[in-house]
């Protein structure tokens, strides 16, 4: 029998799960849901549910696949297995792992505009995209958002290249990591501190640094406080379950987990203490967040700027970077379960879904296509994956089974009262926020 596949150090192991955390989350909606909710008040909540969330939710997830050593249909078959059912739980595995897929889908369309916007800015063209030469962010972005099939080439590239960085599994991930997130984490430090030096860049300071207390009675301070943490930490049942199965024996999973939520969590106080500060700097209020702020208001604000270009260059290779460690998780959580389940070669599996990715992913180039694909994944099914994880880990499992997994390698022994917080604060928090979320669209 082959030698179990694992990532070589804890610290590939953390940087590879940041890598997957950190993205469009921590970079447009952060910074926004901060600012409209109160600053400090909403990121005292958010880091509490962060904690709450990364040392019960994420820690099984990590636990459950390193102990079952497979993927998410595995997982769920193996977990449901402790009541009699692992049928029904090898079935319903499917939900979570196409929830993985379809996010994919429409995550490389816009990891597509990254690229492209990258691109725009090394040649010029981003900064020449309007009449007479001057810069028109907006025709730029409409340019590929704006039409069908209007990204193919970038689109293709980036799944081409994210698929490649799986090639080798474990070890193909844990590489790429270890250039990418160093890289991304400095570049945007850089940008912090050169906004910094805009004048009025302080109004941005105040307004995310002094608490406005009425806040913390509003009750949307702390749902979105709550379902960004749940989020951003990727406990979608399934992602970060494939990462886990790569975990070395020796691990101590609580303090991985911890690790992995304090970089995720400086990865969004980064990219606020840019994206904030440089619109009060330029009298810009971020009144929406997601592509407008992205492609269109940071570029023209970036272009006021000197060394624009080459701050815009910055900005969106570490975006690029971002987007590329997610969707490497949103693949690898498929394509290790397939390879588990069904003992098909990574080799055809990649492939395969790289064809469904783009076979599917090219009708929803158009920005008005990919909204509603975005909304039913990320309102509908990734919350029911979250949810259905959830309930198996802790209502379903055996708790021994759960505990003799999180208190192997670690270096404080976990009692009964993991388990407990994980049934009744854990699991009722992720039921609110997937009901929410539904609630939202009705």
């Amino acid at each position: 029998m082959a030698a179990r596949e694992t990532f070589q150090s804890r610290f590939g192991f953390i940087l590879a799960c940041v890598g997957s955390a950190v993205g469009m989350a921590n970079i447009w909606a952060f910074p926004l849901q901060a600012g409209k909710n109160g600053g400090a008040v909403f990121i005292l909540i958010y880091l509490f549910f962060i904690a709450l969330f990364s040392h019960v939710g994420l820690s099984a997830e990590f636990a459950i696949g390193r102990r079952t050593g497979t993927g998410t249909l595995g997982s769920y078959e193996n977990t449901w297995k402790d009541i009699g059912h692992d049928r029904l739980g090898y079935l319903l595995a499917w939900l979570p792992l196409a929830g993985s897929l379809t996010i994919a889908i429409g995550y490389a369309v816009i990891t597509g505009w990254v690229l492209r916007t990258f691109g725009g800015v090394i040649t010029g063209d981003l900064f020449t995209s309007g009449a007479n030469g001057v810069m028109d962010a907006g025709k730029f972005f409409n340019a590929a958002a704006g039409q069908h099939f209007g990204s193919i080439g970038w689109h293709t590239a980036v799944v081409i290249i994210t698929l490649l960085t799986l090639f080798l599994g474990a070890k193909s991930i844990e590489r790429s990591n270890k250039i990418m997130m160093p890289v991304f984490f400095i570049l945007f430090l850089f940008l912090a501190l050169r906004v910094a030096f805009l004048p009025g860049a302080i109004e941005g300071y105040k307004h995310l640094f002094i608490p406005h207390w009425e806040y913390l009675f509003k009750a949307n301070t702390w749902i979105f406080a709550m379902g960004q943490a749940l989020f951003s930490l990727s406990i979608t049942g399934s992602g970060m379950i494939a990462y886990g199965r790569y975990l070395q024996n020796d691990v101590d999973i609580i303090k991985a987990a911890h690790s992995t939520a304090i970089f995720d969590t400086i990865a969004a106080m980064i990219a606020a203490l840019v994206i904030i500060p440089a619109g009060a700097a330029f009298g810009v209020e971020y009144t929406d967040g997601g592509p407008g702020l992205m492609f269109i208001t940071l570029p023209e604000v970036l272009a006021q700027i000197p060394f624009g270009r080459l701050l815009a260059a910055f900005f969106f290779i570490s975006v690029l970077f971002a987007a590329i460690s997610s969707l490497q998780n949103m693949y690898e959580a498929v394509a290790e379960s397939l390879i588990n389940r069904f003992q098909i070669p990574r080799l055809p599996i990649l492939i395969g879904m790289g064809l469904i990715c783009l076979g599917a992913g090219v009708f929803i180039e158009h920005s008005d296509n990919l909204g509603p694909w975005m909304d039913v994944v990320t309102i509908y099914i990734i919350p029911a994956g979250a949810v259905l994880g959830a309930i198996s880990w802790f209502f379903l499992q055996k708790q021994d089974h759960l505990l003799d997994e999180i208190n192997t390698g670690a270096a404080r022994i976990q009692g009964t009262g993991f388990v407990t917080i994980g049934r009744y604060i854990y699991v009722p928090l992720v039921l609110i926020v997937c009901a929410l979320s539904v609630l939202r669209m009705l």
